[in-house]
């Protein structure tokens, strides 16, 4: 279970970067920490990490995405947006929609994940 939560924080880190990148010119680390509502200390452990990595790189203040930080995040977004609208097809309410899309984009399988894909997809 601490695999998970690990790996959910840092698909969090990267979704998070990928999402301010598109709105804004540069990310630093406050625009993380207040979009996450975390501190600055966390944030700069998460960084260091995704650093080694090789997710993301520095450039003293911005954080950039790297290619494969950018491809890692893409895939995570991809699952939150096709479970989120799984689950609108399906009834559910936008609100919950969102929140259990945040949750599950993190533990679903391969097999399950292409099965909603489809049927977004196909509807």
């Amino acid at each position: 279970m601490n695999n998970i939560k690990y790996n959910q924080s840092e698909q969090d880190y990267l979704e998070t970067l990928l999402m301010l990148g598109k709105t804004q010119e540069v990310v630093h680390r406050i625009d993380v920490a207040k979009r996450l509502n975390v501190s600055q200390a966390a944030v700069n452990k998460a960084v260091k990490l995704l650093c080694e990595k090789e997710y993301v790189y520095e450039d003293g203040k911005h954080l950039y995405l790297t290619e494969k930080g950018r491809n890692y995040a893409e895939e995570v977004f991809e699952k939150h947006c096709i479970i989120r609208e799984f689950l609108l097809k399906n009834g559910v309410s936008a609100e919950n929609a969102e929140e259990d899309a945040c949750r599950m984009e993190h533990l679903i399988s391969d097999e399950t994940f292409l099965m909603m894909k489809n049927f977004v997809r196909n509807r």
